[in-house]
């Protein structure tokens, strides 16, 4: 993977952001994203923000190397913290699970002042995503799930509006597996329920073997919610 040859998820983001875009990539790496983005698109600029010392100097290394300083600023910090309120329309984090993209978006809300698009691409556990920016006041407007390397990923587009629409029956279901997703149900998006169904059947076997305390009620309970919800969805498309 480089500057221009980027893995397929990464593509998949990059066709999310709109020409002449002012970018930030959180935790960008080596900044391949921005600067396959500037590459394409003479207009953009980007901030590539990165916590760690090691990609942080590898992402500077990067934007030196194809001559882009003038237009990707490579900054150190956590999260959200490496950016100025209003500084970016875009915001893009990929490769991280959802519960530390929601973390960062959650920590850094002031700094989203002015962002008129997210475009998350979580590992795992999307839901907390979309449980976070139905919270705070984004309305998801696109997902996409893919197959690489034999991992699947998932990418959520969102913008700020009003989701009840969106939402307004199988609130829960919807949450979990994603109202695009769901609806398109395609070969990839089966492969990953049907493997997570096989997954949690047999926690479900655990637990019936167990003690059977009142947490161990409760945690099963709440996989026999998750399973029937997933059925649902795999029958009906079935």
């Amino acid at each position: 993977m480089n500057e221009r040859q980027l893995s397929e998820r990464l593509v998949r983001v990059a066709t999310y952001v709109q020409k002449g875009a002012r970018i930030a990539d959180i935790g960008s790496d080596h900044a391949y994203l921005p600067c396959y983005l500037c590459l394409q698109d003479p207009e953009l600029r980007a901030i590539a923000g990165e916590v760690n010392e090691g990609p942080f100097q590898s992402a500077k290394k990067q934007v030196i190397k194809v001559g882009l300083r003038d237009r990707i600023e490579v900054r150190k910090g956590n999260g959200l913290a490496v950016l100025d309120k209003g500084e970016v329309n875009t915001i893009t984090i990929a490769g991280m699970g959802g519960g530390l993209i929601a973390a960062i978006l959650e920590e850094g809300q002031e700094k989203l002042e002015g962002v008129s698009t997210l475009i998350l691409q979580p590992n795992v556990s999307a839901d907390i995503i979309r449980k976070w920016l139905r919270n705070n006041g984004w309305l998801l407007t696109s997902e996409e799930i893919l197959e690489e390397d034999d991992k699947i990923y998932e990418i959520l587009v969102a913008r700020q509006g009003d989701d009840t629409k969106l939402y307004q029956d199988n609130l829960e279901q919807k949450l979990l597996l994603g109202p695009f997703l769901m609806k398109e149900c395609n070969s990839i998006f089966k492969k990953k329920w049907s493997y997570e169904l096989l997954n949690w059947k047999r926690i479900v076997s655990e637990f019936e073997k167990a003690t059977p305390s009142e947490q161990v009620k409760q945690k099963r309970k709440s996989l026999m919610n998750q399973i029937k919800m997933v059925e649902e969805v795999l029958q009906c498309q079935s």
